[in-house]
């Protein structure tokens, strides 16, 4: 081999060599991918829609659940957001970002706050959760936990069977949780129970309202990210767990 051939070799290996170290610092492992799919539809009002987006955003600058992110075995999670409405209306409004610490969950944060609400529409919850899906079918980072958390005001009326698509992503691996506001639809604990929460450890915390949507969610991301099931609030129109949880 002559020398030029030999140095080329050398460049090549080297070359992989590194395309291999960036891969492999790319796919650090973590504890948790977690999808937020927000329901956009047009029983959400701009107040309502401000709430939620609020909502998700203080829950994720609060120290307790940057703590317990530290805790977990990999101390970091990764987090998209998605909202939902109508049947082709699902809309990634926050891309996957990792956060292992207190300086990436804010910067989370401010991107949640940044974006804006993406449509109207009627209530697609199956379409939802196939979109929640194909979104962590592309999370950048190996998980050991793959999770939906949707949260909404109201029961599906257009769309794929929602129970059927629950079973076919639990049969796949993903938990789906649950958050149901109960603001204009109070039988909808019932309904989210029965047909959209499923997966080991799943659970349904429930909102009377958009204004206590803040703290339910902050309770329910504690709950995902420490692997603990949901405990009772002081206030129970604020979140309670759902009367059984799912296996």
């Amino acid at each position: 081999m002559s020398y030029r051939s030999l140095r080329e070799a050398l460049l090549a290996l080297a070359l992989v060599l590194a395309m291999g170290a960036v891969t492999a610092a790319a796919a650090a492992p973590v504890d948790l991918a977690l999808v937020m799919a927000v329901d956009v539809s047009e029983s959400v009002d701009a107040k309502e829609y401000q709430l939620q987006h609020e909502g998700i955003a203080r829950a994720f600058e609060n120290p307790q659940v940057t703590e317990a992110i530290a805790a977990g075995k990999d101390h970091a999670i990764e987090v998209a957001v998605i909202e939902w409405s109508d049947r082709d209306k699902q809309v990634v409004t926050v891309d996957w970002t990792r956060i292992d610490d207190a300086a990436s969950a804010a910067a989370f944060a401010a991107k949640v706050r940044a974006s804006q609400r993406s449509s109207h529409g009627l209530t697609a919850i199956g379409d939802a959760l196939l979109a929640a899906k194909a979104l962590l079918d592309r999370a950048p980072d190996p998980a050991d936990r793959r999770m939906i958390d949707l949260s909404g005001d109201g029961m599906a009326n257009i769309g794929p069977p929602v129970q059927a698509v629950r079973d076919s992503l639990v049969a796949d691996g993903i938990t789906i949780n649950g958050l149901a506001i109960l603001a204009s639809e109070p039988w909808l604990e019932t309904y989210y129970n029965d047909y959209v929460v499923g997966g080991p450890g799943a659970f349904l915390l429930r909102a009377e309202n958009f204004q206590s949507f803040a703290t339910a969610m902050q309770q329910k991301l504690l709950n995902e990210i420490s692997e603990r099931g949901p405990t009772r609030h002081g206030r129970q129109d604020v979140a309670r767990a759902a009367p059984r949880q799912m296996q």
